[in-house]
């Protein structure tokens, strides 16, 4: 209900209005790439209107104006690219202008905080509508934005896979003759030397060439899982990395929760093993004094494996830690950066976990699956 006293400082704001917009305009912060700079006139006009909205109206008839005028504003912040912050100084700037003219008025105190207790309230709405659509927006944008990224790498990671796939098949068939060949060489030819390195060096070849493998097909045709042990894998790795061990001059700590049966493609799990073993030794291998490789397991509510693959070498940079598991990401000069990526996809399709923490002395990597069940 508007009063006889709300109408006088209605007509009293309506006289001042030039004076007030024009005390606004001269004080404002508007950026010069605005492309809105040259409508900042018309959100004053709305400031102004909603407050003389806020002295006439019944509030719960006001809150539908607040909301389409906050809407609009907003999304012309949005489209301009602009910070929010401005936009809240000036709506700040205009409520204490309003202020300063409503004291030139001769009318009591109480009824100056009544009127002002009223469009204090107005512009509070006006600004959480305001800020509240233009977050939803901005974050809406956002994740548009993350979802085509995500895409695009997907689709990255599709064409690598299927140029890779076509690769490797015609790769492999030679390395297998090779290899075969080794093997005749070794069994005429027992005391050769360098045999042993030439079978491991092809070995440590057909390893990397499927992890690239790996990225173009989750499953093989024909794979079936198994049970195995978990320890006896791991010494499988200690003894085909030896060369590599020795050459960096590495000790290996163990100390592993015995009889560990895991269910799914041991073959896979080797891998992941390797990589994660081979890259300790890689970091250890420069500078690192008394270089340490410390791998210990330990059983969680009897149905996880908790496996940590820990080294004494350098620690990974920060900002490398959280992404050291995305495609592409390598700490190393010559990394392809999917080595990790693919460790995590083995792990994850075994319904398992792999995480990584790094402290100044110590690197570790922490690999969760679960126990195959004891039949």
């Amino acid at each position: 209900m508007v009063t006889r006293i709300s109408e006088t400082v209605v007509e009293f704001l309506q006289r001042e209005k030039i004076q007030l917009l024009n005390e606004w305009r001269k004080n404002i912060l508007v950026s010069p790439e605005d492309p809105y700079e040259d409508r900042m006139e018309e959100n004053g006009e709305v400031i102004f209107y909603l407050v003389i909205q806020s002295l006439t109206r019944e509030k719960e008839n006001l809150d539908g104006v607040i909301r389409k005028f906050s809407i609009s504003i907003a999304d012309q912040r949005v489209k301009a690219g602009m910070n929010i912050g401005e936009f809240v100084h000036n709506v700040n700037l205009g409520r204490s202008i309003f202020q300063k003219h409503l004291k030139k008025m001769d009318i009591s105190w109480q009824e100056l905080q009544a009127y002002s207790e009223r469009i204090h309230d107005c512009l509070d709405q006006f600004l959480y509508f305001s800020v509240t659509y233009y977050s939803d927006a901005k974050n809406q944008i956002i994740e548009e934005k993350t979802k085509f990224i995500d895409t695009s790498h997907k689709d990255r990671l599709t064409l690598l896979g299927q140029m890779t796939s076509s690769f490797i098949h015609e790769f492999r068939n030679p390395l297998t003759s090779v290899q075969g060949f080794i093997q005749l060489l070794k069994s005429e030819y027992p005391n050769m030397k360098y045999l042993d390195i030439i079978s491991i060096e092809l070995e440590q070849l057909n390893f990397r060439i499927s992890q690239f493998l790996l990225l173009s097909k989750k499953e093989l045709i024909g794979k079936e899982k198994t049970a195995f042990s978990l320890n006896e894998l791991i010494e499988e790795v200690l003894i085909f990395l030896y060369p590599s061990i020795l050459d960096g001059k590495v000790k290996i700590q163990k100390n592993l929760e015995e009889d560990i049966n895991l269910f799914g493609y041991a073959d896979e799990i080797r891998q992941v093993l390797i990589n994660i073993v081979f890259n300790a030794i890689d970091v250890l291998n420069p500078n690192t004094k008394h270089p340490l490789i410390d791998i210990k397991s330990y059983t969680t509510d009897n149905k996880w494996i908790k496996l940590e693959i820990a080294n004494n070498g350098p620690m990974i940079p920060e900002h490398l830690v959280q992404s050291i598991f995305e495609p592409f990401v390598t700490t190393k000069k010559l990394g392809t950066g999917l080595g990790l990526f693919v460790c995590r996809e083995i792990i994850e399709k075994h319904k398992g976990r792999l995480a990584c923490e790094t402290q100044a002395d110590l690197t570790v990597f922490t690999i969760t699956l679960p126990i195959a069940d004891k039949k």
